[in-house]
């Protein structure tokens, strides 16, 4: 693996030689990874893993034509032959009057801050099997708990580079930790399995694991013996582990290409009051240690933070150069690049702003409802918003949460849906998309 300043020099050249193969234009990006992973089950050690890849990809444009290719191989031979492929390929492709860099006079300039996203120590195969073993211990140590599906530790790092044919040229690298537990509880027919996870830029910033081996016992128990739920409609409550997949398909919908293809269920809905006024939903690519910050996106346009929601309204659209360019607008720094083809949308660290209430005062006055810790299935259409997904949590009855349930179905509308969400202000900060507690009123739940 490069560092990032010999990635930066690798990506520079292979745009040199595709301009001269007889680009236009070019951008090139390296992407390289590396981490090592244990996993233990029932005390033993069962599976050691251990990968490294690197690969260059490269974009030209012959015009308003373009081409992406991408290799494994780095060696200046190899890269010679991208070069002159890409542009044949190119110089073959239907023209795209909406294909292009980004505007040269929006580059990202450096020098490029650090967001304290690499741990340089590596801890080591012994060290990560000690600490899937610590974790697996634990859950194994609560009580009803009867098996296991094991338990993991891993280390990782990255280097992300890119270069283009106008002026841009950075790269920066991260890392990752992560250590993972999953048990089951019960007996015979009776089973129930659940899990705790956690995944951090430096490995100092994890739980103990035994902390997360617990958690997932104490889950797991806490699911056992399931009762059916009744059918209508009544107030649904989602736990922080699944409430930030609502906050996504949010952020799926303002993607400028959806937008552009007419594809997202919030076209036409860029002025419309969405949520309560009280509602923020932020965007902060630049949070320290975040596992998504990151100094300039896939483009080389710089990040910054931004309320993506704010006082109930959408603030306008995610876009890369081509979705602006198709929407006359502006690039807004959330293009997304891997190793080969156009780029993507992805935004950094997103939360949604803690409210005003505890969790306990959220459901207080919830005659019967549902607790949701669990979604099943993508019942999910991006174009109507029409949502409707298999679940399994706990019932609320008079304001309490009551016993465990399985086997239903929540159902709505994400616009309606948004319309009714109250957060609680138990916020937590190691996700990419934070979000506390979420109440919902007047979903549909299908159960007998």
């Amino acid at each position: 693996m490069l560092s990032p300043q010999a990635a930066t020099d690798r990506a520079a050249d292979l745009v040199a030689r595709a301009k001269v193969a007889g680009a236009d234009a070019a951008d090139a990006v390296y992407v390289a990874s590396a981490s090592e992973g244990i996993q233990v089950r029932l005390g033993r050690l069962e599976d050691v893993e251990r990968s490294e890849g690197e690969q260059i990809g490269l974009r030209v444009f012959v015009g308003n034509r373009s081409a992406s290719i991408g290799s494994s191989d780095l060696t200046p031979a190899a890269l010679n032959e991208l070069a002159e492929r890409a542009v044949a390929m190119a110089r073959a492709a239907p023209e795209d009057r909406f294909a292009g860099l980004a505007p040269q006079d929006m580059l990202a300039q450096g020098p490029f801050p650090d967001f304290d996203a690499f741990d340089p120590v590596d801890p080591g195969a012994e060290t990560l099997r000690a600490v899937a073993e610590e974790a697996e211990e634990a859950a194994r140590a609560v009580a009803g708990v009867t098996n296991s599906d094991g338990a993991s530790a891993s280390a990782g790092f990255s280097v992300f580079a890119l270069a283009t044919s106008h002026g841009f040229a950075g790269g920066y690298h991260g890392s990752s930790h992560s250590v993972s537990a999953s048990v089951v509880a019960g007996e015979g027919a009776e089973k129930q399995r659940d899990s705790a996870w956690r995944h951090t830029r430096h490995r100092a910033d994890l739980p103990s694991p035994a902390e997360i081996g617990t958690l997932a016992g104490d889950r797991a128990v806490a699911r056992l013996k399931p009762a059916r739920v009744r059918s209508g409609q009544m107030p649904v409550v989602f736990d922080p582990r699944v409430s930030s997949s609502i906050v996504g398909h949010l952020i799926g919908a303002m993607s400028g290409g959806a937008i552009a293809r007419r594809s997202s269920f919030l076209l036409d809905k860029l002025d419309a009051q969405l949520f309560d006024p009280s509602l923020l939903i932020v965007d902060d690519p630049h949070k320290p240690r975040g596992v998504r910050s990151r100094p300039f996106d896939g483009e080389g346009l710089p990040t910054s933070p931004r309320n993506l929601v704010e006082n109930g309204r959408l603030t306008g659209w995610l876009m890369d150069s081509a979705a602006a360019r198709q929407l006359g607008g502006v690039p807004t720094g959330h293009a997304v690049r891997g190793s080969g083809g156009a780029p993507g949308i992805s935004v950094g660290n997103v939360h949604l702003a803690a409210g005003a209430v505890t969790r306990e005062a959220l459901i207080a006055d919830i005659r019967e409802g549902i607790l949701v810790t669990e979604l099943i299935g993508q019942g999910v259409n991006g174009v109507t918003g029409d949502y409707s997904r298999g679940a399994s949590g706990f019932r609320i009855v008079d304001g309490v949460i009551a016993g465990p349930v399985a086997e239903f179905t929540v159902a709505g509308n994400l616009l309606a849906m948004f319309a009714q969400m109250t957060p609680a202000n138990d916020l937590e900060w190691h996700r990419p998309i934070n979000v506390p507690t979420l109440r919902i009123d007047g979903m549909t739940v299908a159960g007998d």
